[in-house]
C-alpha cells in the first residue's frame, strides 16, 4: 500500500523539479538580446538595452522610427567602437584638448558637442588634406584668414589649437545664423556653406537625416555622434579600461574670455 503511494509522490516530486530547471533557463533567451547593445527599442527598463532613439547632436535628435538613419547610425557606431577601431587616442585627445576647447565654444554660444569636431577632424590622422585643409580644425587657408589666422611660410596658427578654435566658433556662429539649425551647421562646416544652401534650395529639404548629400557629409553628423557616445560610454563601446569623458566645466562655470 505505501509503495502504491510513494511512486505517484515521486512522480511529482520530478515533474517539479524539471519545472523548476526549465523555469530557471527561460530567461537566456532574453540575456541573449544584451548583445546588441544598440536596439531601436525604446524599452528602457534595462539599463544593459541601449536605444539609438537616444542619441543626439547638440539637442537635436535622430527622427524616431527611421529605419535608413538607425540603420546608418549603426553602422557608424561600429567603425568607431575599440573592435573596429582598437585604439585609445580618441581618449588621449580628449583629454588634452577640451580643457582648451570647451570654454571657447562656450564663451561664443556654440553646443559643447562641436568639440567632436577636432577629434572626426584630426584626432585619428595628420597633415594636410588633399585640397589643402590642415590643424586641427582642418582649416582650408583662405577661410583660416578669413578669421583671423595667420597662414604663411613662416606661420600656420591652423596648428594652434587656442587660435584655431577661436576662429573655428566665429565661423560656426555665422553658420548658425544662415542655417539656424545645429545638425545642419556640422555639415555645412563639412562641405561649404554655399554647397550646403544649393542643396537646400534643391532638394526643398533642410532636415539634415533626410537630405541626399556626398557620402562624406552625410555621414560626417554620424561621426560626430559616434565619437560623443564612445567618449561619454567606454566601455558600452568596448573602451575596456578608458573612463567616460565628459565636460570639465559647466557652462556656468566658464569665466574664460575670448578676443
Amino acid at each position: 500500500m505505501l509503495k502504491k503511494h510513494l511512486i505517484p509522490l515521486a512522480v511529482i516530486f520530478g515533474l517539479l523539479v524539471m519545472a523548476k530547471v526549465f523555469a530557471y533557463k527561460l530567461p537566456t533567451k532574453v540575456e541573449n538580446l544584451k548583445k546588441d547593445n544598440y536596439t531601436n527599442s525604446t524599452d528602457t527598463t534595462d539599463e544593459q538595452v541601449f536605444s539609438i532613439a537616444q542619441l543626439e547632436f547638440a539637442e537635436e535628435s535622430l527622427p524616431i522610427g527611421d529605419k535608413k538613419v538607425n540603420t546608418k547610425m549603426k553602422k557608424t557606431l561600429a567603425s568607431f567602437s575599440y573592435g573596429s577601431l582598437q585604439t585609445t587616442r580618441l581618449h588621449k585627445k580628449a583629454t588634452e584638448w577640451f580643457p582648451i576647447v570647451e570654454p571657447i565654444l562656450a564663451a561664443y554660444g556654440i553646443p559643447n558637442d562641436f568639440k567632436y569636431i577636432p577629434l572626426v577632424e584630426s584626432g585619428l590622422k595628420s597633415g594636410v588634406s588633399p585640397k589643402g585643409a590642415a590643424g586641427f580644425w582642418q582649416f582650408m587657408p583662405g577661410t583660416a584668414r578669413m578669421y583671423g589666422l595667420k597662414v604663411n611660410k613662416k606661420v600656420d596658427e591652423r596648428y594652434n589649437l587656442k587660435k584655431s578654435s577661436i576662429a573655428a566658433a566665429k565661423y560656426l556662429k555665422e553658420l548658425y545664423d544662415i542655417f539656424g539649425s545645429w545638425t545642419l551647421v556640422a555639415a555645412a562646416y563639412n562641405v561649404g556653406d554655399g554647397h550646403m544652401r544649393r542643396q537646400i534650395n534643391n532638394q526643398r529639404q533642410d532636415n539634415y537625416f533626410k537630405m541626399k548629400l556626398n557620402r562624406e557629409t552625410s555621414l560626417y553628423v554620424y561621426k560626430l555622434i559616434s565619437v560623443k557616445e564612445i567618449l561619454e560610454n567606454p566601455k558600452r563601446n568596448g573602451y575596456q579600461n578608458q573612463k567616460a569623458v565628459l565636460a570639465y566645466k559647466p557652462v556656468e562655470e566658464n569665466t574664460t574670455t575670448v578676443e
